[in-house]
């Protein structure tokens, strides 16, 4: 290896390096990864960590640290380079973790039923009854097999002696699994001869174990059968449980994983909305009626579950949700209440507690860690202050860590102090230097340099016991010194990779046969929060496709079109300008019009095309588990593009940036066109397109008809994107008969008036089959009196028929609009019909 990549890299004092042995030469596992770096351009390099950042950035993967003004939009950030771990080693760290969550399942069991560990004094009481973590509702529930934890997250560190250390338990909602599988997928790509030469480790097997895990209890939960009153059919031999994932929203700081893990395990993504409780059982709200499910793989922390028995101003859970678990009718991985072992206070009790349930000593310690609700812990944690780091004891406290050896007198006894008022919120953990892991630093030196590192393990139960992921997420801090490393403090990721000692196993997630009896046609897992979405995407799309069209047309006239030369068309394009929010009203200076033209390209606030995009981009956010990778990558770009950074230097930048928006939004509707099947997903998206289109061009044309009879009319033809087609059919200037032809009645034509008005009757028609009238009838008498406009006296400027006509359109229109959310998505009343609504 070349020495110019280590001329940065930092000596490991007084901590244990990963790459590097005590005498300087590398650790066995790393030799081919350091080889093959040395043999390689830093050009090299440079150039796969481009293609990390952009696929990162395309694929949409995002990480929200809270406060930060990127908001849901951030980029979640990874390190180019792979933490590397031999099988021997792994094989530790292995029985150590299973250990571990077998230790934390007895303990929930214990807890929230016999109390044995509190009568025989191996859990002071006041920790778990004085912990808000510990969900009294819950005492006494009953679990399939006895386990609580189902899916469970541990967070190890490595001492300077080269020992692994636990410094905590995620065992309520762990998360981090999805971006493990993100991040596996980016980097074997960045060094796919490498991945196969290191023999490592692959994924999915441990997913697949996940979902048919989950399965199993599913069957055991459908066979309850609530209060009696179910009058659902059992699960046939052949029929599979609903599982669902069920997440916080959009705005959660890892929804990202969320959409993305449920796309993988093929687990429909469900908000608390989209279930409801009827007779003790819980049921997703679909657009076919109420699907009964089985199994809640959870997002959503305790508390927030149930605002009936826990938390009654959560809006994120489900009322009676607890009452469902009670009975044993729905699985909830994780059980309710799992929060309560989050606590560090319990760290220093569970080696006596593991003698107690295991009969063994644990495999791998916990970070010395002291109770300071015990008098002895308290004093010791106040005499070694300076070697320690002062934690909350449970997580609901929301205290940042404050390490000791960084208060000033004032600062120290502050804490101090605090600390003896309520010693029961704090415990101190002994302050270790992790170890450190190469990381790529690039700029005009590259090379190689050095973060601390942190290791989450991800652990699933199976009926046979708990098996763990082959991998992890590992977590770098900004700096080889850094202390902490974690998401919200701004550190990276890292892919995993563990060697396999033999042959890699090359199991796919995805079954490899399917049954007649298991085919399917058509989403029976649909529900109407997600038809709202769809709806909406499809609305907002073509929105956008409209103010980005007419925008550029306006612009076009003021860099191409001198004022002297301008007819009426002008006036009738900056009314419309106004009409849809791109201008204010009484603007007729050129000066004045370029400028609020532009800033509708960059300003997020009013309805300009920033807005329109932004809209489109949080309905999408919604979506993400059902919009390919492809469809993201590119309405992605076009937001990126369009996010309001940068003001336009010119009306020819605003216009290049136009016509590239206007392609990309081309690609979207190709998408949907040629990507997506047929099923009422896809109808609720159509309609909303057609819907919108339909107003827009009544709008426009409303307009149109009304200019002076001498007017251009070659921009009204970019406007509805028709003058190809005109152009084809006439080859001579635009003319007011064959031009509103074209846009009103040419039934070919996928921008015209009857185009749309045939396609919603046709949707509405199919909706109405399984969903009854879905006001296809407001449209049917005003297509009657669209065919019946054919004579030259009706298509022409300041037509009255035409004109009472397109207003009766854009009446109709907001008229359906309205019925279609009343019927489908507001989830109310008795207008609802489709949907099981509370």
């Amino acid at each position: 290896m070349t020495n110019s990549l280590l001329t940065g890299y930092p000596a490991a004092h007084q901590r244990y390096d990963e790459m590097f042995e005590t005498d300087g030469k590398p650790r066995p596992h790393w030799r081919k990864m350091l080889d093959f770096l040395g043999r390689e351009p830093p050009e090299q390099m440079r150039h796969r960590l481009e293609s990390l950042q952009r696929q990162v950035r395309e694929n949409g993967v995002t990480y929200n640290i809270y406060a930060d003004p990127k908001g849901i939009a951030r980029p979640w950030d990874l390190s180019v380079l792979p933490f590397i771990l031999p099988r021997d080693e792994w094989a530790g760290i292995e029985a150590a973790v299973i250990q571990r969550a077998t230790l934390l399942n007895r303990i929930l069991g214990d807890v929230y039923g016999d109390q044995t560990l509190l009568k025989e004094g191996l859990l002071p009481a006041g920790l778990i009854h004085g912990n808000a973590g510990f969900l009294r509702p819950c005492h006494g529930i009953r679990q399939s097999d006895d386990i609580s934890l189902h899916f469970y997250a541990v967070d190890l560190a490595r001492a300077p002696d080269g020992r692994w250390w636990v410094v905590g338990d995620r065992t309520q909602a762990p998360s981090g699994a999805g971006y493990a599988l993100e991040n596996r997928i980016v980097i074997s790509r960045a060094f796919p001869e490498l991945f196969r030469d290191l023999k490592v480790e692959h994924l999915a097997s441990f997913f697949a174990r996940l979902r048919d895990s989950l399965t199993h209890w599913g069957r055991i939960c459908a066979a309850n059968r609530g209060d009696g009153n179910d009058d659902s059919p059992p699960l046939r031999d052949s029929e599979q449980p609903l599982i669902v994932l069920l997440t916080p929203g959009a705005y959660n700081e890892t929804y990202y994983e969320q959409t993305y893990l449920a796309r993988y395990l093929g687990f429909p993504l469900v908000e608390g909305g989209d279930l409801t409780v009827r007779n003790g059982l819980v049921w997703l709200k679909t657009l076919a009626g109420p699907r009964r499910v089985h199994v809640i793989l959870r997002r959503v922390d305790d508390e927030f579950c149930d605002p009936l028995e826990l938390r009654s101003d959560s809006a994120l859970g489900v009322a009676g949700l607890t009452e469902a678990a009670r009975r044993g009718t729905v699985l909830l991985a994780n059980g309710l209440g799992s929060n309560l072992l989050e606590s560090g206070a319990l760290l220093g009790y569970l080696p006596a507690i593991a003698r107690r349930l295991l009969g063994e000593e644990l495999k791998m310690p916990s970070v010395g860690t002291w109770w300071c609700g015990e008098p002895a812990a308290l004093k010791q944690a106040i005499d070694q202050l300076d070697n320690l780091v002062v934690k909350p004891a449970f997580p609901q406290l929301r205290l940042e860590p404050v390490f000791g050896q960084d208060l000033d007198d004032q600062a120290r006894a502050g804490l101090i102090a605090a600390m003896r008022a309520q010693p029961h919120n704090y415990v101190a953990q002994e302050l270790v230097k992790i170890s450190q892991t190469p990381v790529w630093r690039d700029g005009p030196e590259p090379g190689l340099s050095a973060s601390a590192v942190g290791l989450r393990v991800f652990v699933c139960a199976t009926p046979d016991g708990y098996i763990v992921m082959p991998g992890g997420l590992s977590r770098v801090a900004t700096g080889a010194d850094a202390r902490v490393t974690t998401m919200q403090r701004g550190g990276a990721s890292k892919d995993t990779w563990v060697q396999a000692r033999g042959r890699v196993s090359q199991l796919s997630l995805l079954p490899t046969s399917t049954a007649a009896h298991e085919l399917v046609r058509g989403d029976t897992h649909l529900s109407s929060r997600v038809v709202e979405n769809l709806f909406w995407f499809g609305r907002l799309t073509e929105r956008c496709d409209n103010s980005t069209r007419l925008l550029r047309s306006a612009l076009d006239f003021l860099l191409s079109v001198s004022p002297e030369y301008r007819g009426g068309e002008w006036q009738t394009v900056q009314d419309l300008c106004q009409h849809f929010g791109l201008l204010n009203d009484d603007l007729q200076d050129d000066a004045d019009i370029e400028t609020e033209l532009l800033q509708s390209l960059v300003t997020r606030s009013g309805a300009g095309l920033t807005n329109n995009f932004q809209q489109l981009y949080r309905v999408a956010g919604h979506l993400r588990e059902r919009l390919s990778l492809d469809n993201w990558r590119t309405l992605n770009q076009v937001v990126q593009q369009n996010s309001g950074l940068g003001q336009p230097l010119n009306l020819a930048g605003a216009i290049a940036r136009l016509d590239s928006a206007a392609i990309a939004l081309m690609t979207l509707s190709g998408f949907a066109l040629d990507g997506m099947t047929r099923d009422n997903g896809w109808r609720f998206m159509t309609i909303g397109r057609r819907l919108e289109r339909l107003q827009f061009m009544s709008t426009v044309l409303q307009h149109g008809i009304n200019m002076p009879p001498d007017s251009s009319l070659d921009w009204l033809l970019e406007v509805a994107d028709s003058i190809v087609t005109y152009r084809s059919r006439y080859v001579a200037q635009p003319e007011i008969l064959p031009l509103l032809d074209l846009l009103v009645l040419d039934e070919s034509n996928p921008r015209s008036v009857m185009f749309q008005l045939q396609g919603l009757i046709k949707y509405l028609d199919k909706l109405a089959a399984s969903h009854g009238p879905c006001g296809a009838a407001l449209f049917v008498p005003l297509l009657v009196e669209l065919q019946a406009i054919r004579t030259e006296r009706d298509l022409c400027f300041g037509s009255k028929p035409l004109l009472a006509l397109l207003v009766k359109l854009n009446v109709a229109s907001i008229a359906l609009s309205d019925q279609i959310g009343l019927q489908f998505f507001s989830h109310t009343g008795e207008v609802n019909r489709g949907t099981f609504a509370p």
